[in-house]
């Protein structure tokens, strides 16, 4: 593949266009211990890893393309200006909410048909996974769908010995200690109660949860999991929100992953996990059979993931194939192919037209369609 650097001053001495692009989300005002602000901010970063564009964030001015995240008014209000040149990143889809709110089925009719005005809003939705693609398509949305993955900043989860020390010193556990991680809202949604229940069948390792109740009182088992968490024996660590600059940290203070959530579309917790070079067990469902190109561990259930993550403890070779597992799961969410994908995405909206041939000869081999 041509380098990208090439390819970019290419695409840039054919149209002779700066790009402005001008990324929103409202969660650089609330919600930022959230899966969806930590995309946001990766994006930003991703497009500012070369001059050949500007980023304007929120408040800061206007742009050539809008770019949004998340779905409310703000995006709307400041999406007004930008027909025509309207991009979305499908975060989430209606079934995001079951095991999120209490009474999500009542929910739901409009949740669909307001999902449906937010897709429709964007000239170009991006779906993160095959199976946010088929949800966007289900809501009878009118809008063009391409698929690109979540990009993933390998150097910033890289394990270093001084990240290890640090997270563990931020736990209160001690160096010999084997860590099981478990990251993510603190919802039924997440997996929570099965975590629990895993850590109270190994109790002589540290079981730790890392995350929140971004809806506070409105959270799905709200009751229920506090008073699990009450009951949980010593092995277990409830570590609370922690911030983005210090996950680095606890995840170089883990050992393995558990990822046992019920719904996901492409979550970046376990890919950063796999990047700070740790085994990641997730739950069987039928998103990542769609999503991942690449083997994955997979458990079906609580007692499969009980056996599982005992064999990580005490079968050296098992431990160090989940490790190459996690190598070879990284491949796919290279963050330059990504950024390449998205500069032709505005491009082909400034140009109004089809995607530059450049860039189109560019990405044969790489699925890219606009449908």
């Amino acid at each position: 593949m041509p380098e990208q650097s090439a390819i970019t001053d290419l695409i840039c001495k054919k149209n002779k266009r700066y790009m402005k692009i001008h990324v929103i989300s409202e969660t650089q005002f609330f919600m930022q211990a959230t899966g969806v602000h930590t995309a946001f901010l990766d994006h930003i970063e991703l497009l500012k890893q070369k001059d050949d564009v500007e980023v304007v964030v929120n408040d800061e001015g206007t742009g050539d393309v809008f770019h949004g995240h998340t779905y409310g008014l703000y995006y709307i209000w400041k999406g007004r200006k930008y027909k025509g040149r309207r991009v979305f990143t499908a975060h989430v889809i209606p079934d995001s909410i079951k095991g999120s709110l209490p009474l999500w089925q009542l929910f739901m009719p409009a949740i669909r048909l307001g999902l449906k005005i937010v897709y429709s809003y964007a000239d170009i939705c991006i779906a993160i996974s095959p199976m946010v693609e088929k949800a966007i398509r289900d809501t009878g949305a009118r809008t063009k769908i391409v698929c690109i993955y979540n990009p993933v900043h390998i150097d910033t989860w890289k394990r270093t010995a001084e990240n290890r020390e640090k997270g563990r010193r931020m736990l209160g556990v001690n160096n010999t200690e084997f860590i099981v991680l478990g990251a993510g809202q603190l919802i039924g949604r997440k997996g929570v109660d099965d975590f629990l229940n895993i850590s109270e069948a190994i109790p002589d390792v540290k079981f730790v949860w890392a995350g929140g109740r971004p809806f506070g009182n409105l959270t799905e088992g709200i009751n229920r999991i506090n008073e699990k968490m009450s009951k949980a024996g010593e092995n277990f660590i409830y570590a609370g929100n922690i911030d983005l600059e210090d996950m680095p940290c606890i995840y170089a203070a883990a050992d393995l992953m558990l990822f046992p959530s019920f719904q996901e579309n492409c979550p970046l917790a376990p890919i950063e996990a796999a990047a700070c070079g740790m085994p990641v067990i997730y739950r069987d469902i039928s998103e990542y059979r769609a999503l991942y190109e690449n083997p994955y561990l997979k458990a079906s259930g609580k007692d499969e993931f009980i056996s599982l993550t005992k064999r990580m403890i005490f079968d050296k070779e098992f431990y160090q194939a989940g490790l190459e597992i996690s190598k070879q799961l990284l491949s796919q969410f290279d963050k330059d192919l990504i950024r390449l994908k998205l500069i032709n995405i505005y491009q082909s909206l400034l140009d109004d037209s089809e995607p530059s041939l450049a860039f189109t000869n560019a990405l044969k081999d790489v699925p890219f369609e606009l449908t």
